[in-house]
């Protein structure tokens, strides 16, 4: 939303997961234990290294990369969850009154 323009824009399934992968980099047991067991995972994708977001979002403050790390996590035990998002430095200026 920020740079109002889709991170991971793919055409289909296998190119939406190789932008992700070149990005957040390719999951492995390190980065989401258990992967290799998934049924659709391949140990024959290609092994791109996790690049820095602030490369893909410019000019979003350190909170707001912070948050958006939080969200992208591979295994889904470590992803922040809406509550706890709610809660984020990143969203310390709004008033909370309303929501």
């Amino acid at each position: 939303m920020v740079t109002k323009k889709p991170m991971f824009p793919g055409d289909c399934e296998i190119d939406e997961l190789f932008k992700i992968f070149r990005v957040l980099g390719t999951p492995d047991d390190d980065t989401w234990p258990g992967v290799a067991n998934l049924r659709d995972y391949q140990a024959i994708f290609p092994a791109w290294p996790r690049l820095s977001l602030a490369k893909f979002a410019p000019g979003l403050c350190a909170p707001g990369l912070d948050i958006l790390d939080r969200c992208l996590k591979y295994a889904p035990n470590d992803r922040i969850s809406a509550k706890q998002a709610l809660t984020h430095a990143y969203f310390d200026d709004l008033d909370k009154d309303v929501i």
